[in-house]
């Protein structure tokens, strides 16, 4: 199969809506008062529109992001600081654009606040607001806030499964190319978790390398290994945001597979202190634990 060329760097906001007016790409100034204006929600229909993906997805999930980098003031001027978890529902109309998540996290730096409550509160309604904006329907967001005296739990491990990496493949493809993709429907069902710590893809707007793990568990006819560890290479000179890879995954293992069960799980190695970790799945069930992977 001849390879694809690799394309362009997008014009700004040429197929993504919204990210014309994103700070992503742009000189910032970094604001230190508290300002939930600086969050910029971008719309999931358009993308997944061009994935096939209509009203009603075959899939849900979430969102998983971590922040390093969350700092405010107590009552008294003394700064305060912590890890926040975000576990952001995929049925959000929008999703939000990581540097103005990043810009305005920063806000809450030099504003004081009664207690850590207070700061998880203002979190969860603003992010609530911006990620449901627009919408008829509405929901919430998940926000957990870890202190420095439970950082033991920040655990580090590897994703559980068979890792794909094992194998050694010749890869020649380096834009996605779901016709790797295949099963055989002739052989008896399995239920398999694989793993690859290969997976990178590139920010659509600054060409930046997003690197990954990705575990992808599944019942149904068994998938060729091989051709699923080429597809995720396949990745490699994408350009796309992390939502959308992890929907692309899911949608061409689910069409081209047609596994009877199936989710799809990547960790993303942190920029600036944010972390995002998409997860979708075919039925319903407990996200990941939300842990870092080694290449975290």
């Amino acid at each position: 199969m001849p390879d694809r060329p690799l394309s362009a760097t997008p014009a700004r906001g040429s197929d993504l809506p919204g990210l014309e007016r994103a700070p992503l790409g742009r000189a910032s100034a970094y604001v230190d008062t508290y300002d939930p204006g600086l969050l910029c929600p971008l719309p999931r229909a358009p993308k997944r529109a061009d994935l096939g993906i209509g009203a009603v997805p075959p899939f849900t999930g979430a969102d998983l992001w971590t922040a390093f980098e969350l700092s405010w003031l107590n009552e008294r001027g003394k700064p305060q600081v912590a890890i926040a978890h975000f576990t952001v529902p995929a049925e959000t109309p929008h999703l939000i654009e990581s540097k103005s998540f990043k810009l305005y996290l920063n806000s809450f730096s030099q504003t004081r606040f009664a207690d850590a409550e207070s700061v998880r509160e203002r979190l969860r309604a603003d992010l609530t607001e911006a990620l449901w904006r627009g919408s008829e329907r509405t929901g919430s967001v998940g926000v957990r806030l870890r202190l420095p005296h439970e950082w033991e739990a920040e655990t580090i491990r590897a994703l559980p499964g068979l890792s794909l990496d094992r194998l050694d493949v010749e890869c020649t493809h380096y834009q996605p190319v779901p016709e790797l993709l295949r099963a055989d429907p002739a052989q008896a069902p399995v239920q398999e978790v694989l793993t690859s710590d290969l997976l990178k893809s590139n920010c659509p707007v600054t060409g930046q390398p997003d690197w990954g793990s990705v575990q992808i568990a599944y019942s149904g006819p068994p998938i060729d290994q091989e051709g699923l560890l080429r597809y995720l290479v396949s990745l490699r000179q994408h350009q796309e945001l992390h939502e959308q890879c992890v929907e692309r995954i899911f949608m061409d293992i689910w069409t081209r597979c047609r596994p009877v069960r199936l989710s799809v799980y990547a960790r993303y190695t942190r920029r600036g202190g944010l972390d995002i970790n998409p997860w979708r799945t075919s039925h319903p069930q407990q996200p990941p634990d939300n842990v870092r992977t080694a290449r975290q």
